[in-house]
């Protein structure tokens, strides 16, 4: 019984490394710092792509080397709500330079939000070799690391896209399915408290609203914000996963994130699925368009009402 006992604990303690080992490989291989970047703006294998939310970031100035793609004209399909097809992203690559051997690394403003999403399509594409800067453009721009407002132009590459890969995008069905409870995943809702607990709508100043306040039965609050360091970049995978534990995600269900749009729960989406290696799916139709299905259960704990204004 005793060697039974010490060859327990020997194998969950191999288990224990091994789950370190493998997450913290996982950072590695999705995250770059700001100093590596910058080591490696002229090696010819690496496509440097902005995606900012704010209009006239990347005219004003930008990484060296870096290509500009738009979230809502490259990214998205420009007539129904989706993201672009496999046909008009493989051609925004193609026209970015990069190629299938080309390692992207992709970065923006807002905490890298947009370029997390980014990120995120890459992954629906399974293009390989995606990386994140791990603190962005407001970080880069703090280290006062080079910058330029010349638009750098590259010979077409030769990147092949294969089909959707949609295990990792949630649609409205799938939500439903965990309110109700005919399937078993973990809703994240990564908004504000205040979106989270229906105070308001939306941040102040955007455009896209649902005429329902509140969230979806059953999901966590857990704020983007939580995941980040002061300087933007993300916390250490030890720290994620207290994080997250402490509202019952461990990696041990399917998790789901939401927010309004799917932007900024791409950001946590990172984090969990890239970083600490959880099974995530983004439902990137998120608040807009569950706040807006006629019929969906809605907890509104702040009790607020649409005034169609």
């Amino acid at each position: 019984m005793r060697c039974k006992s010490l060859f327990a604990v020997l194998l969950g303690t191999v288990f224990v490394v091994f789950q370190a080992s493998r997450v913290l490989a996982g950072a590695a291989d999705v995250l770059v710092s700001t100093a590596w970047l910058e080591e490696n703006l002229d090696n010819p294998d690496l496509r440097i792509v902005e995606v900012s939310v704010n209009p006239g970031q990347f005219e004003r100035a930008h990484i060296p080397g870096a290509v500009n793609f738009v979230w809502h004209t490259d990214l998205v399909d420009p007539v129904q709500r989706d993201i672009a097809s496999a046909e008009n992203f493989q051609k925004l690559l193609r026209e970015a330079g990069i190629s299938d051997g080309t390692t992207v690394i992709l970065y923006g403003d807002t905490n890298n939000w947009f370029a997390a999403w980014g990120a995120w399509i890459f992954d629906v594409y399974a293009v390989p070799n995606v990386k994140l800067l791990d603190g962005g453009r407001a970080k880069w721009e703090d280290e006062s690391r080079p910058m330029t407002n010349r638009v750098a132009s590259y010979a077409p590459g030769n990147i092949t896209l294969g089909e959707r890969n949609e295990m990792i995008r949630a649609r409205l069905s799938d939500v439903m399915a965990v309110v109700d409870g005919s399937d078993q995943a973990k809703l994240v809702d990564i908004r504000s408290p205040d979106e989270y607990s229906g105070r308001i709508f939306a941040p102040p100043g955007v455009q896209e609203l649902a005429v329902r306040a509140g969230h979806i039965p059953g999901a966590v609050n857990v704020p983007w914000g939580e995941a980040v360091a002061a300087d933007g970049t993300f916390k250490s995978a030890d720290e994620l996963r207290k994080v997250y534990a402490a509202v019952g995600i461990d990696g041990s269900e399917p998790v789901i994130t939401y927010c309004r749009i799917g932007e900024r729960s791409s950001h946590t989406w990172f984090a969990l699925s890239k970083i600490l290696g959880y099974e995530v799916r983004n439902y990137d139709g998120s608040w807009t368009e569950y706040g807006n299905t006629v019929g969906v259960p809605v907890v509104n704990l702040a009790g607020t009402v649409w005034g169609g204004k």
